[in-house]
């Protein structure tokens, strides 16, 4: 899951927001689906956030000021929607899977990267992991940030992506331990 081979360069657009919008798509629209569905474990969830962190990034072109990478700010739209979706729903637990056996049918590329995702071993360990653990790991290991663009993405100090890598991965070095996994 490497970086996108295009970067999209802000300035070009200013001017043009549909096709800034447009070509964001094309270049971080899968990016953003695997962001949100890595936090909702939900296909139709994940699509819902992904068309409404485009809208929201479409919206709020005018005022991208270029502090962080296009990719940056488009996964903390995107964050920042998934955290909001689980502060409207904090009262009812979110199903692990809602995905109905229709829709378990691989039809590309990204639903057999997903399936993939959700069925290794180490991923499902990594989801029993507190949020703020997950959330780090995903970003740095699945879109391969650096520490600082989680902490841009997160809205946290870099020294806190640091400390929260640490411990989520000893967390889950001693949940592999446990099940033999790892030694």
């Amino acid at each position: 899951m490497g970086r996108p081979s295009r970067q999209i360069n802000p300035s070009n657009f200013s001017d043009e927001p549909s096709q800034a919008i447009e070509e964001m798509m094309d270049c971080y629209g899968s990016l953003v689906l695997r962001t949100a569905y890595f936090y909702l474990n939900d296909r139709h969830l994940a699509e819902d956030i992904s068309q409404e962190a485009f809208i929201r990034a479409f919206r709020g072109w005018s005022k991208f000021r270029g502090e962080s990478s296009v990719k940056t700010w488009l996964v903390k739209i995107t964050i920042n929607l998934c955290h909001d979706y689980f502060r409207k729903k904090a009262s009812t637990e979110i199903p692990s899977d809602v995905i109905s056996e229709d829709d378990r049918q691989v039809s590309n590329l990204e639903d057999e990267v997903m399936k993939r995702m959700n069925s290794t071993q180490i991923l499902k360990h990594v989801l029993t992991l507190p949020l703020h653990y997950r959330e780090v790991l995903f970003l740095f290991y699945y879109l391969d940030f650096t520490t600082i663009e989680i902490a841009s993405a997160a809205g946290i100090p870099e020294g806190t992506v640091r400390g929260r890598l640490h411990r989520a991965r000893k967390l889950l070095g001693e949940q592999l331990e446990k099940e033999g996994i790892h030694k």
